[in-house]
Parts: C-alpha cells; structure tokens; sequence
C-alpha cells in the first residue's frame, strides 16, 4: 500500500510542477481524494488490483480471439496475471511485446503499453488499440523490409 501511495503522491507533485500542461484544480483534487481513500480504506487497494487483473484478462482473451496476423507474434508480459515470455521485463509496466520475423536473420521487436492511462479505457477500446498497434508495427516492418 505503501507505493501505491507514493505513486500517487508523485503523479500529483508531477502535475503541480508541469509547465507545459493546464493542470486543472479538479485532477489534483480527485488524486488527493484516491490517497486519502485509500489512507482510509485500505481494502480498497486490494479490490483495484483485482478488478485490474480482471480487465487485462478480459483485454488478453479479447487480443487472442481478434488477432488475424499470424505473422506478428503476441507475447503478455502482465505482472501477476499472465507472462508467455521469458524476454519479459517483469519489473515495468504490464506491456505486450510484438515480434516480427522478417526472415531467418532479422527479427523486429516493439513494446506495446499498457499503462494507467491505457487502462482507463475500455477493455474493447484498449483491443481496438492493440490491434491498431500490431498493424502499424507490421506495416512499418514491411515498409522497412521493402525500401
């Protein structure tokens, strides 16, 4: 609980100090109401982290039933729910690696995030955007590949 608290503590010092972004009073409002709430209800914590779970596997098993291109490999790095991969960096973000061989030499690689503000969104919205994502990386390797 207790970094839980502190990440929320510097996502409200980093808005305060942000010169190029309005912070709006409301944000820093409704942050400082998370730690307190949280201050004061600590099972809250834990029920987050359950609905969190419960969002990435949604978003895992909407990925695997829409993934069209086979050519694209889709690896789960998920901290505490799913991890197919042993080149995952377990100590970040819940991200998806997307790997692409080109041929038997050259193999394209990107990281997809899934961050705090990834995961706001809807789980069919976040898909939408993973597969937006495996497009473009495979479009973009393609047209590496080609010239």
């Amino acid at each position: 609980m207790r970094t839980e608290i502190k990440e929320r503590l510097e996502e409200v010092v980093t808005l305060l100090n942000d010169s190029d972004e309005v912070v709006l009073d409301q944000e820093v409002k409704q942050k400082l109401e998370k730690v307190l709430s949280l201050l004061s209800n600590p099972d809250k914590l834990t029920t987050e982290k359950t609905e969190l779970k419960s969002r990435l596997a949604e978003i895992k098993t909407l990925v695997d039933e829409a993934m069209i291109d086979l050519e694209v490999e889709v690896e789960y790095c998920i901290p505490d729910l799913v991890t197919d991969a042993t080149s995952c960096d377990m100590g970040g973000d819940a991200h998806i690696l997307l790997t692409y061989s080109e041929d038997q030499y050259t193999t394209r690689t990107r990281k997809v995030s899934l961050g705090k503000t990834a995961l706001q969104s809807s789980p069919k919205d976040l898909t939408l955007h993973i597969l937006q994502a495996i497009e473009v990386f495979k479009e973009e390797s393609d047209d590496i590949r080609m010239g």
